[in-house]
Parts: C-alpha cells; sequence; structure tokens
C-alpha cells in the first residue's frame, strides 16, 4: 500500500478539455454519425500529485454543466463520492467562471444547459435537466476514483469492493454504414461500405478475426425491417450458435415488433428496444418469447419501478454515463438481480478512459449476463499513450492503480485544437445535419417508423 496523508486526497486543480474525435459514417435511425464527435476529458489533481482522468459527452449542454461542477470540486476530497450529487445543483447556480485552480479551455465557448424535456442528438432519448447532471456526474466520479486509486496504488474495481473477474466479455457492435463521409469530411478508414446482408457478415468477419469478439449486435432501425432481419439471418448462418442481437432503436411499431421477433425467435439472444417507450414495449414484451431489451425507456431509477411492474423489458443495458457513474451502475446491478432481470452494458461512441472505467465497473458486477458493447473497435483516435486491446473478445481487467491508462498530452492537445477551430458544426452531436449533407430534405424519422 502506498503511504498517502489525508491531505493528499485534496482536489487542488481540474481541467476540462473539450475534443473532437474521428467518427467513421455509422447510419442508424436518424441519420449518420458526424464525421467528428464532441467529447470532454475531465482531470483532476490533488494535493499529492495525483491526476485522476474522466470522459464524458462533451455537447454544449454537458460543458455547460461540467464548468461550475469543476469549481465546486476545488478543496474538496476525491473520496467525497457521495456529495457529488448533491454539489450538482449548488454549483449550477454559481457564475460559471474560472476559478482559483480551475484550468479550463472552455470558458465563454460552451453553451447553456439545456431544459427538461430538450430533444437529444443523437440516439440518447429525452434529455432531461436532471439525465445531463448525472452524465457529467459520472466523469467527475471515475475522474475521482482514478486519483483515488493512484494515491493508494489500488485499482478502480478495488476501491468498489473488488473484482469477481478478471477478464470482462465484450461484442461486435455492427452496424450499417457508408464507405465515407461526403464531400471527403473526416478521416479515411479501411472498413468499406456495408448496406447489405452480405456486407453486414463481412464487418461480422473482421470484427471476429480482429478483436475474437464471439457475440454480435446490429444497429437496426436503418432500413426496412425485412431487410434488417436477413441481415440478422445471414449471420446466424454465417456464425451459428453465436449470441444475435438486433437494436432498432424505437424504430417499429408494435405489430411489426411482434413480427420481427417471431421470425427471428430462433437465433435471437435479444431484442433491444424494438419500439419506443415502456408502454409500447409491454405489450411487445406480453407477445413473445423473445427477451426485450432497453437502454431507451429505462435509463433512470425512477424509469425502473414502471418496466418492472408492467414486465416491459427482461434486459437492462446499464451505461455509466448515463446511471450517475460507477456506484450507480453497482446500485443497478443490485436492482436488477433482486427483480430477476438480465444485466448487459451500453455503449456510445466513446474513448479508451470510458472503456477503461466500464471494464472496471464490469469486473466487480457478480451478475454480468451478456458481452458489453463497445464502440471502441469503430475509433480510430484516442488520448491514451495505448490503446486498451481486446483479446479473445474479452478486456483483462489488470491491478494497475486508477484505471490503468495514462494521458497522451500531445494526443490530447491536438484533438482539443480540432475543437477550438471547429465553427460549432460539429461541437453537437446531431445525426440528422450530417445526413442532409447526403439528402438535403432529410428530417428526423418520427417513430414508429415501420
Amino acid at each position: 500500500m502506498v503511504a498517502h496523508r489525508p491531505a493528499d486526497l485534496v482536489i487542488t486543480e481540474v481541467r476540462l478539455t473539450p475534443v473532437l474525435v474521428a467518427d467513421p459514417p455509422l447510419l442508424n435511425t436518424q441519420g449518420v454519425h458526424q464525421p467528428y464527435t464532441p467529447r470532454l476529458i475531465i482531470e483532476l489533481v490533488t494535493a499529492g500529485g495525483a491526476t485522476g482522468l474522466g470522459e464524458t459527452y462533451g455537447d454544449a449542454e454537458y460543458l455547460a454543466l461540467a464548468r461550475p461542477l469543476a469549481t465546486a470540486l476545488i478543496g474538496r476530497k476525491v473520496t467525497d463520492l457521495n456529495a457529488l450529487a448533491a454539489l450538482v445543483d449548488p454549483a449550477l447556480a454559481a457564475p460559471a467562471l474560472a476559478g482559483p485552480g480551475l484550468a479550463d479551455p472552455v470558458a465563454g465557448a460552451a453553451g447553456t444547459a439545456g431544459p427538461d424535456g430538450v430533444d437529444a442528438a443523437g440516439l440518447r432519448g429525452v434529455r432531461t435537466a436532471d439525465k445531463l447532471r448525472r452524465s457529467v456526474r459520472s466523469g467527475f466520479e471515475v475522474a475521482c476514483l482514478d486519483a483515488w486509486g493512484h494515491t493508494t496504488g489500488l485499482p478502480v474495481h478495488a476501491l468498489l469492493g473488488g473484482a469477481v473477474r478478471d477478464r470482462v466479455p465484450y461484442g461486435a457492435y455492427l452496424f450499417y454504414r457508408w464507405e465515407r463521409h461526403p464531400d471527403g469530411l473526416g478521416e479515411p478508414d479501411d472498413w468499406g461500405a456495408a448496406l447489405d446482408p452480405a456486407g453486414i457478415v463481412a464487418q461480422a468477419r473482421r470484427f471476429a478475426d480482429r478483436y475474437g469478439f464471439t457475440s454480435f449486435k446490429l444497429k437496426g432501425g436503418v432500413f426496412p425491417p425485412d431487410r434488417e432481419a436477413a441481415a440478422i439471418r445471414a449471420l446466424a448462418a454465417a456464425f451459428p450458435g453465436r449470441p444475435l442481437r438486433l437494436d432498432p432503436n424505437g424504430a417499429w411499431s408494435v405489430r411489426t415488433a411482434l413480427q420481427v421477433a417471431d421470425e427471428l425467435a430462433d437465433v435471437l439472444a435479444y431484442l433491444e428496444d424494438p419500439v419506443s417507450g415502456t408502454e409500447a414495449m409491454a405489450r411487445v414484451a406480453a407477445g413473445t418469447t423473445v427477451p426485450l431489451a432497453t437502454n431507451m425507456c429505462v435509463t433512470t431509477f425512477e424509469e425502473l419501478p414502471e418496466a418492472i411492474a408492467r414486465h416491459a423489458v427482461r434486459i437492462v443495458l446499464s451505461d455509466h454515463h448515463y446511471w450517475g457513474g460507477l456506484h450507480a451502475t453497482r446500485e443497478l446491478a443490485a436492482l436488477c438481480r433482486t427483480f430477476g432481470l438480465g444485466l448487459a452494458m451500453h455503449s456510445n461512441t466513446h474513448l479508451g478512459i470510458s472503456l477503461a472505467a466500464m471494464t472496471h465497473v464490469a469486473a466487480t458486477v457478480p451478475d454480468l449476463d451478456h458481452a458489453c458493447d463497445t464502440h471502441y473497435p469503430w475509433q480510430t483516435e484516442d488520448v491514451l499513450t495505448e490503446r486498451l486491446a481486446f483479446r479473445d473478445g474479452h478486456l483483462d481487467v489488470g491491478d494497475a492503480p486508477g484505471l490503468g491508462v495514462a494521458l497522451d498530452r500531445d494526443r490530447l492537445a491536438a484533438l482539443h485544437q480540432r475543437w477550438l477551430t471547429d465553427d460549432g458544426t460539429y461541437r453537437n452531436r446531431d445525426d440528422a445535419a450530417a445526413m442532409r449533407r447526403v439528402h438535403p430534405d432529410w428530417t428526423t424519422p418520427p417513430v414508429p417508423r415501420w
């Protein structure tokens, strides 16, 4: 154990660095990923010289919440995790100005916090003020845990109570995609287009060969359901017996969802959010034996009781960004275990800091019923000195202090410079706007779409 004094745990400096990270042209029901996506990198520095890293969404609303919270943390200990939630509301009332010890490249650039009920860009459902707070709080909690681990010499999973597995399973996240972004925008890759069953199978084979993934999830809601069902059938033929999942992001009607569930009942491990809302999910669940999973109708603790009472879902996809951090993720896991719900883990476009945090908390959850989602193989850029490496479809947990990752300041500076020079086009994720570069009349389709 590393010797330290209590004063060593006091936060003396907070650095907030928004970045723009290259993102491939992945398709979804709302549109297509933009060439660059915003993320926020959080660094906490303690009096003992330890630095903790956190990561969360980097859209303007998140930045506006992060700045006053960062100021409020100066002088507090990284161990005061239970105080984070209480700090958020008072912090929002404080002037959004850099305080002592706060290095803030965001000053004057962030937007204002969105009101309750603001429709989120991308696929995050309805982004309420409370959900925004939890997403921002999660990044700071991870940074506190990382700094605490570096101070004590303990890995984050030990600070959460200890690992119950030394490897965490991940699955291939398959997308319909274009070969490249329009107008030569973004960063090139060699994946090629995937717009039909053959393209999806080829993508899956590459994921399996390169990373060892043995389960596969297709992001649906892009093409008519019969075309997406054909892709699942093609995957089942190419990878017999492997767990398959389909996620239309709420784009279907109850009738369509029941038809597809019946057609694919023999090959689907679960069907994720085929329809929008708990009421519609309950109607589908009552008419099929295929397990329904969600990361849309249940993303907060307040949404759990109705879903449980109505038997609307059998699997909850946790996400420490949505739920408010790693401790909240463990609380969710306990509730799922209590009420007989399965547990999996959701992913959005993220860097290695979030993937490391996800791996540490997944290592501590006894009942991890399915391989975790991850976008990480799609990301060609990172802010770490070394990318996290999948081995046989897993990430090793490890016992290095904190998250076990190190920041590459040159890479961070380069991605932040991209953010600084952006004219505002990419500082907020907007998949519909990206689609309009190709289809000028495109609007976000209403649901149900089919």
